[in-house]
């Protein structure tokens, strides 16, 4: 036998499996270490409040914790209160989403633009995104005043009027507290849009322009097919962060007046840790997970059916 026919079988045998299960045994090894605090401080407790949802729990009870089934579910299902928080919240995470997003959009473009001082810009267009919600809640507030607010001294000083209670108000809460939702969440949405478009090939616009394409056609045909998973992406998350928005509104409202800015999430604590409800609370947020599991559910079926990988 030559050494070229040794050679040649030794190209085409196949690579041998031995160390396979060692490999898999490795990786899980590595993986470990960031799976085990998902699983204590994620998906424990989310466990826990799903099977706190079928027990009569409450707080300061001597008896046992029973097992009551959809006794809870039951309740909540004729719980008027809270259909009405779940439309509050609805109408809440509508009202920040779609504003935010197209605000921020024309953020983006701006500071996509080749701008003097565009770092500037983009430093101070992040400002809120670095400021905690209770924070911005205050800062807020004080805008708001009735007494001595920005908002109300500009109102009188253009002759509008005397101003008014913004967050009292049960026609004005709402919209007022939508208002700072926008303005809270804005900065995070820019960022991811402005990424989407630096990553646009710049030469689709060139010959985009050079067809003789306007600002508004590049836009359509050359600027949105390549920003739309981003956009989409930062929708999805969005509607589901301000759905479940607590420490912003709880801040300025605490869900008043007349619970016209009580959203579930502070329906849910205030069942838990003020009338100490913990099962019928624990049913409450099963509901809401429901809502943002099918959310999301919607959200994926839509990337794969428009491929997301494009």
């Amino acid at each position: 036998m030559t050494s070229a026919t040794v050679n040649a079988r030794s190209a085409t045998r196949k690579p041998t499996n031995r160390h396979k299960g060692g490999e898999g045994g490795g990786a899980w090894f590595l993986v470990l270490p960031a799976l085990i605090p998902v699983l204590v401080l994620s998906v424990g407790p989310l466990l826990y409040g799903i099977a706190l949802a079928f027990t009569d729990s409450q707080s300061g009870r001597t008896a046992p914790t029973q097992w009551v089934g959809l006794l809870n579910f039951r309740d909540l299902a004729h719980d008027g209160l809270f259909w009405e928080s779940f439309r509050i919240g609805l109408l809440w995470a509508a009202g920040v989403t779609v504003p935010q997003f197209l605000l921020a959009l024309g953020l983006a473009l701006l500071l996509n633009q080749k701008l003097q001082l565009r770092w500037l810009a983009r430093a101070l267009a992040i400002i809120p995104w670095a400021m905690p919600e209770v924070v911005v809640g205050i800062m807020w507030r004080l805008v708001y005043q009735p007494d001595a607010g920005v908002l109300n001294e500009t109102v009188r000083d253009l002759g509008l009027g005397d101003g008014r209670d913004w967050l009292t108000g049960l026609a004005t809460a709402l919209p007022a507290v939508i208002v700072v939702g926008i303005w809270a969440g804005m900065p995070q949405t820019t960022v991811a849009l402005l990424a989407g478009l630096q990553n646009t090939p710049q030469e689709l616009h060139e010959a985009a322009a050079i067809d003789g394409a306007g600002a508004w056609r590049r836009f359509i045909t050359v600027t949105w097919p390549a920003l739309k998973p981003v956009a989409l992406a930062i929708t999805a998350l969005n509607f589901i962060w301000n759905f479940n928005a607590f420490a912003l509104v709880y801040v300025l409202t605490n869900g008043g007046p007349g619970g016209r800015t009580r959203l579930p999430m502070l329906f849910a604590y205030e069942e838990a840790f003020r009338y100490g409800q913990f099962g019928y609370a624990a049913a409450m947020g099963c509901v809401m997970v429901s809502v943002i599991a099918v959310c999301l559910a919607f959200f994926l079926v839509g990337r794969l059916r428009g491929g997301g990988d494009k």
